[in-house]
């Protein structure tokens, strides 16, 4: 009997969290040698946490500065304390710019990296004559004016099945550059433009370049339907700058 509850007790069970983050004094999410990054604040504190050492798996490896309302990360413990009670002591011990959203077991198999799923990410742009200080963790600032219509006409061309080789930061080591957009989006709100994408999977950079190109046609560097060749020629150089990270936030995460 003793033996039947010992194996009861070190049972092991996975965990799912939902993460939100202020990426701006993090190297992004996965562990570095020489800089704090999300992953390594997360393992950190669950090990001490659970006394046992943790290791997360991230679903969406977001870069330095980024932010994210919903990323994904799981990870496997012995430890009985119930998987929805983790989420308010890991948030007790987090520095304050990682918040966990939710804490729950899923089956010790799921794996946010090879399930269906959708991404929902927002860039976000701030125009104005001047930079507003509270706006600059989180959007890029520009005083050029941008011709919104011409902007959403662009985005359009980019939902679907298409090689997004363009739109991908040279070098990426990837099996293929072929995504889904679900949609792509550009939308007012007030002094903010916000680009909003979502799609099925996103390549290194890939928002980001989408961001500096039509941020390009808002300003009257391109026509929308240069996007058609852009996507067509599958090669970094005819895209867009990349913009920088601290406009960019993953929002959400959907599984199917």
């Amino acid at each position: 009997m003793n033996e039947e509850r010992g194996l009861q007790e070190v049972k092991k069970k996975r965990v799912r969290l939902v993460v939100a983050y202020d990426g701006t004094n993090y190297h992004g999410w996965q562990i570095q040698k020489n800089g704090i990054t999300i992953e390594s604040e997360l393992n950190h504190t669950l090990s001490e946490l659970l006394r046992e050492p943790i290791q997360v798996i991230g679903a969406s490896r977001t870069d330095s500065g980024v932010h994210a309302l919903g990323n994904i990360a799981v990870f496997d413990t012995v430890n009985p304390m119930p998987a929805e009670k983790i989420s308010y002591a890991l948030n007790a011990r987090l520095p304050e710019d990682i918040r966990i959203q939710k804490s729950e077991q899923v089956a010790e198999d799921w794996h946010p990296r090879y399930c269906e799923s959708k991404k929902t990410y927002e860039y976000r742009i701030y125009r104005g004559e001047f930079p507003m200080p509270v706006k600059r963790l989180y959007s890029l600032f520009t005083y050029h004016s941008l011709d919104v219509q011409k902007m959403q006409a662009a985005a359009a061309y980019l939902v679907g099945e298409h090689d997004f080789k363009s739109f991908c930061q040279v070098g990426a080591q990837v099996e293929s550059t072929v995504r889904t957009l679900y949609t792509a989006e550009v939308e007012e709100q007030g002094a903010d433009v916000v680009i909003r994408v979502c799609g099925n999977g996103f390549l290194y950079n890939m928002v980001r370049i989408i961001a500096g190109t039509l941020m390009e046609v808002g300003q009257g560097k391109r026509a929308p339907e240069e996007m058609q060749d852009i996507l067509a020629a599958c090669n970094r150089q005819v895209a867009g700058p990349t913009a920088p990270a601290h406009g960019l936030m993953l929002m959400k995460y959907e599984f199917l």
